[in-house]
Protein backbone atom coordinates (compact mmCIF):
# COMPACT_ATOMS: atom_id res chain seq x y z
CA UNK A 1 0.00 0.00 0.00
CA UNK A 2 1.33 3.68 -1.26
CA UNK A 3 -1.57 5.65 -0.28
CA UNK A 4 -3.42 5.67 3.11
CA UNK A 5 -4.88 8.81 3.73
CA UNK A 6 -8.02 10.62 3.94
CA UNK A 7 -8.51 11.23 0.81
CA UNK A 8 -7.52 7.98 -1.42
CA UNK A 9 -6.27 4.29 -0.52
CA UNK A 10 -3.81 2.80 -2.99
CA UNK A 11 -2.28 -0.64 -3.64
CA UNK A 12 0.51 -1.29 -5.83
CA UNK A 13 0.87 -4.64 -7.58
CA UNK A 14 3.74 -5.42 -9.53
CA UNK A 15 3.68 -8.86 -11.18
CA UNK A 16 4.51 -10.66 -14.27
CA UNK A 17 2.61 -12.55 -17.39
CA UNK A 18 4.94 -14.95 -19.49
CA UNK A 19 7.53 -12.65 -20.67
CA UNK A 20 6.27 -9.28 -19.98
CA UNK A 21 5.91 -7.39 -16.48
CA UNK A 22 3.49 -4.76 -15.53
CA UNK A 23 2.70 -2.42 -12.29
CA UNK A 24 -0.93 -1.96 -11.86
CA UNK A 25 -2.17 1.27 -9.31
CA UNK A 26 -5.52 0.01 -7.49
CA UNK A 27 -7.10 3.21 -5.91
CA UNK A 28 -10.43 4.37 -4.01
CA UNK A 29 -11.55 7.75 -4.01
CA UNK A 30 -12.87 9.52 -0.60
CA UNK A 31 -17.19 9.70 -1.48
CA UNK A 32 -16.44 7.58 -4.55
CA UNK A 33 -17.87 4.35 -5.37
CA UNK A 34 -15.09 4.59 -8.51
CA UNK A 35 -12.67 1.31 -8.16
CA UNK A 36 -9.85 2.59 -10.60
CA UNK A 37 -6.91 0.41 -12.04
CA UNK A 38 -3.65 2.36 -13.47
CA UNK A 39 -1.45 -0.51 -15.26
CA UNK A 40 1.81 0.23 -17.22
CA UNK A 41 2.82 -3.07 -18.59
CA UNK A 42 5.96 -3.57 -21.01
CA UNK A 43 4.81 -6.02 -23.32
CA UNK A 44 6.67 -8.75 -24.90
CA UNK A 45 4.09 -10.94 -26.28
CA UNK A 46 3.18 -13.02 -29.74
CA UNK A 47 0.05 -14.13 -30.69
CA UNK A 48 -1.50 -13.33 -27.10
CA UNK A 49 -5.10 -11.62 -26.29
CA UNK A 50 -4.72 -9.96 -22.70
CA UNK A 51 -7.96 -9.38 -21.39
CA UNK A 52 -9.36 -8.37 -17.64
CA UNK A 53 -12.24 -10.10 -16.44
CA UNK A 54 -14.78 -8.99 -13.64
CA UNK A 55 -17.47 -11.41 -12.61
CA UNK A 56 -20.20 -9.84 -11.04
CA UNK A 57 -23.00 -10.54 -8.51
CA UNK A 58 -25.89 -9.23 -11.25
CA UNK A 59 -28.40 -10.63 -13.57
CA UNK A 60 -29.30 -9.08 -17.11
CA UNK A 61 -29.93 -11.10 -20.34
CA UNK A 62 -28.61 -8.27 -21.95
CA UNK A 63 -25.49 -5.50 -21.41
CA UNK A 64 -25.37 -2.08 -22.81
CA UNK A 65 -22.85 -0.77 -24.66
CA UNK A 66 -22.21 3.08 -25.44
CA UNK A 67 -21.54 3.71 -28.90
CA UNK A 68 -20.99 7.08 -30.61
CA UNK A 69 -24.18 9.60 -30.10
CA UNK A 70 -25.98 6.89 -28.07
CA UNK A 71 -25.88 3.32 -26.79
CA UNK A 72 -26.86 -0.08 -27.99
CA UNK A 73 -28.18 -3.02 -25.98
CA UNK A 74 -26.25 -6.55 -27.11
CA UNK A 75 -27.41 -10.29 -25.38
CA UNK A 76 -25.46 -11.56 -22.45
CA UNK A 77 -26.07 -14.99 -23.31
CA UNK A 78 -25.33 -17.42 -26.25
CA UNK A 79 -28.51 -19.38 -27.62
CA UNK A 80 -27.81 -19.09 -31.24
CA UNK A 81 -25.49 -18.77 -33.67
CA UNK A 82 -25.88 -15.00 -34.30
CA UNK A 83 -24.50 -15.20 -30.58
CA UNK A 84 -21.63 -16.92 -30.37
CA UNK A 85 -20.23 -15.03 -33.25
CA UNK A 86 -20.83 -11.69 -31.14
CA UNK A 87 -18.31 -12.99 -29.18
CA UNK A 88 -16.95 -8.82 -28.61
CA UNK A 89 -18.81 -5.90 -29.11
CA UNK A 90 -16.89 -2.50 -29.75
CA UNK A 91 -17.91 0.23 -27.27
CA UNK A 92 -16.68 3.46 -26.24
CA UNK A 93 -15.71 4.82 -22.97
CA UNK A 94 -18.07 2.36 -20.70
CA UNK A 95 -20.12 -0.84 -20.78
CA UNK A 96 -22.66 -1.64 -18.43
CA UNK A 97 -24.72 -4.66 -16.98
CA UNK A 98 -27.66 -3.97 -14.65
CA UNK A 99 -30.80 -6.06 -13.09
CA UNK A 100 -33.29 -4.10 -11.62
CA UNK A 101 -32.40 -1.49 -9.24
CA UNK A 102 -28.37 -1.98 -9.18
CA UNK A 103 -25.79 -2.16 -11.72
CA UNK A 104 -21.81 -2.19 -12.58
CA UNK A 105 -20.36 -0.30 -15.10
CA UNK A 106 -16.79 -1.01 -16.51
CA UNK A 107 -14.79 2.36 -18.22
CA UNK A 108 -12.04 2.83 -20.23
CA UNK A 109 -10.18 5.28 -21.17
CA UNK A 110 -8.74 3.82 -24.45
CA UNK A 111 -9.69 0.31 -24.61
CA UNK A 112 -12.69 -0.53 -27.00
CA UNK A 113 -12.85 -4.52 -27.10
CA UNK A 114 -15.70 -6.17 -24.48
CA UNK A 115 -17.46 -9.10 -24.00
CA UNK A 116 -20.07 -10.12 -21.43
CA UNK A 117 -21.05 -13.70 -20.93
CA UNK A 118 -23.45 -13.98 -18.09
CA UNK A 119 -22.40 -12.06 -15.01
CA UNK A 120 -18.79 -11.74 -16.50
CA UNK A 121 -17.72 -8.50 -18.16
CA UNK A 122 -14.37 -8.85 -19.74
CA UNK A 123 -12.03 -5.72 -21.46
CA UNK A 124 -9.86 -6.68 -24.01
CA UNK A 125 -6.01 -5.30 -23.01
CA UNK A 126 -3.46 -6.10 -25.49
CA UNK A 127 -2.83 -7.84 -28.52
CA UNK A 128 0.07 -9.54 -30.07
CA UNK A 129 -0.60 -9.98 -33.94
CA UNK A 130 2.22 -10.57 -36.52
CA UNK A 131 0.57 -9.49 -39.41
CA UNK A 132 0.60 -6.97 -41.11
CA UNK A 133 2.78 -5.51 -38.23
CA UNK A 134 5.49 -7.66 -36.93
CA UNK A 135 5.92 -5.47 -33.81
CA UNK A 136 2.04 -4.79 -33.31
CA UNK A 137 1.57 -3.49 -29.32
CA UNK A 138 5.32 -4.41 -28.43
CA UNK A 139 6.94 -2.27 -25.82
CA UNK A 140 5.41 -0.36 -22.93
CA UNK A 141 2.00 0.62 -22.72
CA UNK A 142 0.11 2.86 -19.77
CA UNK A 143 -3.77 2.72 -19.91
CA UNK A 144 -6.58 2.72 -16.79
CA UNK A 145 -10.34 1.49 -16.38
CA UNK A 146 -12.33 1.39 -13.63
CA UNK A 147 -14.86 -0.58 -11.97
CA UNK A 148 -18.75 1.70 -11.23
CA UNK A 149 -21.32 -0.03 -9.15
CA UNK A 150 -24.19 2.20 -9.21
CA UNK A 151 -28.21 2.20 -8.05
CA UNK A 152 -30.63 2.16 -10.49
CA UNK A 153 -34.23 3.77 -10.74
CA UNK A 154 -36.28 1.01 -10.66
CA UNK A 155 -35.29 -1.57 -13.18
CA UNK A 156 -34.29 1.16 -15.55
CA UNK A 157 -30.81 1.76 -16.61
CA UNK A 158 -29.70 5.45 -16.52
CA UNK A 159 -27.27 5.62 -19.29
CA UNK A 160 -26.92 9.59 -18.71
CA UNK A 161 -25.60 8.99 -15.41
CA UNK A 162 -22.88 6.26 -16.36
CA UNK A 163 -21.91 8.58 -19.18
CA UNK A 164 -21.07 11.77 -16.81
CA UNK A 165 -18.85 9.51 -14.42
CA UNK A 166 -17.38 7.76 -17.85
CA UNK A 167 -16.51 11.26 -19.46
CA UNK A 168 -14.95 12.76 -16.12
CA UNK A 169 -12.92 9.56 -15.78
CA UNK A 170 -11.53 10.11 -20.00
CA UNK A 171 -11.66 13.87 -19.46
CA UNK A 172 -10.41 14.69 -16.05
CA UNK A 173 -9.77 18.26 -14.16
CA UNK A 174 -6.80 20.25 -15.07
CA UNK A 175 -5.61 21.92 -11.65
CA UNK A 176 -3.89 25.38 -12.43
CA UNK A 177 -2.27 27.86 -10.88
CA UNK A 178 -4.71 30.65 -10.76
CA UNK A 179 -3.10 34.71 -11.13
CA UNK A 180 -4.64 36.96 -8.69
CA UNK A 181 -7.65 37.96 -8.10
CA UNK A 182 -10.64 37.28 -6.26
CA UNK A 183 -11.56 33.51 -5.93
CA UNK A 184 -15.48 33.03 -7.37
CA UNK A 185 -16.99 30.10 -8.78
CA UNK A 186 -16.89 29.82 -12.23
CA UNK A 187 -19.97 28.77 -13.81
CA UNK A 188 -20.65 26.44 -17.03
CA UNK A 189 -20.70 28.33 -20.93
CA UNK A 190 -24.03 26.00 -21.04
CA UNK A 191 -25.83 24.16 -18.71
CA UNK A 192 -28.05 21.41 -19.64
CA UNK A 193 -30.25 18.70 -18.60
CA UNK A 194 -28.08 15.37 -17.20
CA UNK A 195 -29.42 13.62 -20.37
CA UNK A 196 -28.07 15.90 -22.54
CA UNK A 197 -24.62 15.36 -23.56
CA UNK A 198 -22.32 18.40 -25.16
CA UNK A 199 -19.91 17.13 -27.64
CA UNK A 200 -18.40 20.60 -29.60
CA UNK A 201 -18.32 24.08 -28.27
CA UNK A 202 -16.80 26.26 -30.87
CA UNK A 203 -17.11 29.40 -33.34
CA UNK A 204 -19.09 28.65 -36.03
CA UNK A 205 -17.15 27.85 -39.24
CA UNK A 206 -18.24 31.48 -40.57
CA UNK A 207 -17.22 33.07 -37.77
CA UNK A 208 -21.24 34.07 -36.78
CA UNK A 209 -21.98 32.90 -33.13
CA UNK A 210 -21.38 29.90 -31.22
CA UNK A 211 -21.71 26.37 -32.30
CA UNK A 212 -23.01 23.76 -29.74
CA UNK A 213 -23.44 20.47 -30.76
CA UNK A 214 -24.63 17.33 -28.72
CA UNK A 215 -26.88 14.62 -28.20
CA UNK A 216 -29.73 13.05 -25.93
CA UNK A 217 -28.21 10.00 -24.12
CA UNK A 218 -30.96 8.47 -22.15
CA UNK A 219 -33.41 7.42 -25.65
CA UNK A 220 -36.08 9.76 -24.29
CA UNK A 221 -38.25 12.53 -25.43
CA UNK A 222 -39.18 15.80 -24.37
CA UNK A 223 -38.66 19.47 -23.83
CA UNK A 224 -35.08 20.43 -22.40
CA UNK A 225 -33.49 23.74 -20.97
CA UNK A 226 -30.80 25.26 -22.09
CA UNK A 227 -28.92 28.03 -19.89
CA UNK A 228 -26.01 30.37 -21.44
CA UNK A 229 -23.63 32.16 -18.72
CA UNK A 230 -24.01 35.28 -21.01
CA UNK A 231 -27.09 36.84 -22.71
CA UNK A 232 -28.15 35.08 -26.33
CA UNK A 233 -30.09 37.33 -29.13
CA UNK A 234 -30.55 34.87 -31.47
CA UNK A 235 -30.39 31.00 -31.73
CA UNK A 236 -30.85 28.58 -34.41
CA UNK A 237 -30.86 24.58 -35.02
CA UNK A 238 -28.61 23.67 -38.07
CA UNK A 239 -27.72 20.53 -39.70
CA UNK A 240 -23.58 18.90 -39.35
CA UNK A 241 -22.50 21.53 -41.83
CA UNK A 242 -23.94 24.13 -39.87
CA UNK A 243 -26.34 25.52 -42.31
CA UNK A 244 -29.49 26.80 -40.45
CA UNK A 245 -32.53 24.67 -40.42
CA UNK A 246 -34.97 26.94 -38.05
CA UNK A 247 -34.99 29.27 -35.11
CA UNK A 248 -35.34 28.99 -31.79
CA UNK A 249 -36.85 31.29 -29.18
CA UNK A 250 -34.75 32.64 -26.97
CA UNK A 251 -35.50 34.35 -23.25
CA UNK A 252 -32.58 36.25 -22.22
CA UNK A 253 -30.29 33.43 -21.29
CA UNK A 254 -32.54 30.52 -21.25
CA UNK A 255 -34.09 28.68 -24.62
CA UNK A 256 -36.25 25.45 -25.10
CA UNK A 257 -35.62 22.36 -27.67
CA UNK A 258 -37.89 19.44 -27.83
CA UNK A 259 -35.85 16.67 -27.83
CA UNK A 260 -36.00 12.69 -29.59
CA UNK A 261 -34.38 9.70 -28.29
CA UNK A 262 -30.20 9.76 -29.39
CA UNK A 263 -31.16 12.70 -31.53
CA UNK A 264 -27.99 15.35 -32.24
CA UNK A 265 -28.49 18.51 -31.64
CA UNK A 266 -26.38 21.31 -33.10
CA UNK A 267 -27.37 24.87 -32.13
CA UNK A 268 -26.04 28.28 -33.67
CA UNK A 269 -25.92 30.85 -30.58
CA UNK A 270 -25.35 34.45 -31.92
CA UNK A 271 -24.52 37.41 -28.75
Amino acid sequence: MIEAGPLRATLVIRRRILSSEYTQHISLSYNSPLLRFDTTIDWQERHILLKTAFPVDVLSPVATYEIQWGSVQRPTHRNSSWDWARFETAAQKWVDLSEGGYGVALLNDCKYGHDIHNNVMRLSLLRAPTSPDPEADQGRHQFAYALYPHANAGSVVNPAEIAQVAYAFNDPLLVVEGVGGEERPSPSLIQTPANFIVETVKQAEDGRGLIVRGYECNRQRGWLTFTTRFPVAEAHLCNLLEETMESVAVDGTELKLYVKPFQIVTLRLVV
